[in-house]
């Protein structure tokens, strides 16, 4: 029988060698290019976008424009704005279209993913690499034994909440001041 303080020593030692193995640089240009935008869309499938829309709600928290794109108040995409990809492999034809259609547009895109070297760079202004097993092996990844792909939806989001953090740092924001921004039809 698994035990489970076992379980959650593996998940938290693989999330520790992951989130160690982001470079900084890279997570730098990527708030650089979210506190320029007027808005933040994000774009993903699967259980990476259920990781995108938390960043979303929490950058919302903070005051960013944000839309999860299909959702029905989405507004027009323009020059002034971020698309945030997540896709591990880089290659999941859903956001490699919709990346493809906001530079169309002149809008600036983020890929967040495992594989450098994916079809996604060709979109990408910026990219930040999780380090962490995906579809298609790459070196210097965290290999996990957990299902599927779960390392990387978590240290999805743990980098969006990591980021949220460094905003609330760099912009002096007092945390109780947020739940202004918080749901209230609750």
């Amino acid at each position: 029988m698994a035990n489970y303080q076992n379980a959650t020593n593996i998940i938290t030692d693989e999330l520790t060698a992951t989130l160690s193995n982001i470079n900084d640089n890279e997570v730098e240009q990527l708030l650089k290019e979210i506190e320029k935008a007027d808005k933040v869309f994000f774009v993903g499938v699967g259980r990476v976008l259920l990781s995108l829309k938390s960043i979303a709600k929490r950058l919302a928290h903070l005051g960013v424009n944000t839309y999860v794109v299909g959702q029905t108040t989405e507004p027009a995409i323009t020059e002034n704005d971020l698309l945030i990809v997540g896709s591990g492999s880089g290659e999941t034809a859903f956001p490699l279209i919709i990346a493809q259609k906001a530079k169309q547009y002149g809008a600036s895109v983020a890929h967040i993913g495992s594989n450098p070297n994916s079809s996604m760079s060709e979109y990408a202004d910026v990219s930040v690499r999780i380090p962490a097993s995906s579809k298609i092996d790459t070196p210097e990844e965290v290999h996990s034994v957990q299902p599927m792909k779960s390392l990387f939806e978590q240290s999805l989001l743990l980098l969006g909440d990591t980021i949220a953090l460094m905003m609330v740092k760099e912009r002096n924001i007092e945390i109780e001041s947020l739940w202004e921004y918080h749901a209230n039809l609750e």
